[in-house]
């Protein structure tokens, strides 16, 4: 599977995670029935996340939006990291811990560290150097989760409701390809239990990722926080802050443009009781 591209449009698979079918690997395929934070937006104006999170753009950088973001195509996503708090980078989703040892190994571990669960973070060795060396800011506008009725399952985008960028409590390590000395440096989207509106939403599983506190970004990313201090970000986010609504499955479908605006457009489902 190929990373986004910034530069122009482009076409990126898209699984149906109420839908997995025969093709799809089974490592991923097992994956959709614990699926949790694999689906994310990023749509604010460069100027826009500029001046919320007072970081630049690398100038050799070409910013599009992403109306849907696929963890599974194992996509770029911009991040502010605790190496560089100045600027926005773009690391893949899909952490590959230091210590990997061959490219078969790093393609292997990805698919399993997408997500991070908060309440195993400093116990599994996928990520326990980076929760407390290594973490970052996930930007984003949005996500998605699906809701499932009896057998059906229904897409929704969540954002705040004063629509504003915000960040994903997020680690990232960096990993060295022996065979050529090829350099990536990957991430993780950390989750916790849901909310109380996230629990209607994801309503199976009941989790959602960690939002960070504003006042808690730059808190996120200081050097020599203690363990409890790290825990004591990793919170649900207040549902009062927080919106959802149902949008149309073509969200799940193979060959999605991800840079077509109408997949966060609100869809009316006759079958689908209110939240």
């Amino acid at each position: 599977m190929r990373s986004i591209s910034f530069e122009g449009s482009a076409i990126s698979i898209f699984f149906d995670p109420s839908q997995p079918s025969n093709n799809t690997p089974l490592s991923v395929q097992s994956m959709y029935n614990i699926y949790m934070c694999y689906y994310t937006s990023i749509t604010t104006k460069p100027a826009d996340i500029i001046t919320r999170f007072g970081v630049e753009f690398p100038s050799s950088e070409s910013f599009q939006a992403m109306y849907s973001v696929n963890a599974f195509t194992y996509p770029e996503i911009p991040v502010i990291s605790s190496e560089d708090r100045q600027h926005v980078q773009y690391y893949t989703w899909g952490l590959i811990p230091f210590w990997v040892k061959d490219k078969d190994a790093a393609n292997s571990i990805r698919q399993r560290t997408l997500n991070a669960r908060a309440e195993t973070i400093f116990e599994k060795p996928s990520f326990r150097h980076s929760i407390r060396e290594k973490r970052c800011l996930i930007i984003v506008d949005g996500f998605f989760e699906w809701r499932h009725i009896g057998k059906k399952t229904y897409p929704y985008h969540i954002n705040l409701k004063s629509n504003e960028p915000f960040v994903i409590a997020g680690i990232w390590d960096t990993w060295t390809d022996p065979a050529n000395g090829e350099t990536i440096k990957t991430c993780s989207v950390i989750t916790t239990a849901a909310n109380e509106l996230l629990a209607k939403v994801h309503n199976t599983r009941k989790r959602m990722p960690v939002i960070l506190k504003r006042e808690n970004e730059t808190k996120w990313l200081e050097d020599d926080l203690t363990d409890d201090e790290i825990k004591s970000m990793l919170l649900s986010y207040d549902t009062d802050e927080m919106t959802a609504y149902p949008v149309s499955k073509m969200v799940n479908k193979l060959g999605v443009n991800f840079t077509d605006r109408s997949v966060l457009n609100e869809f009316e489902y006759s079958d689908l009781p209110d939240l």
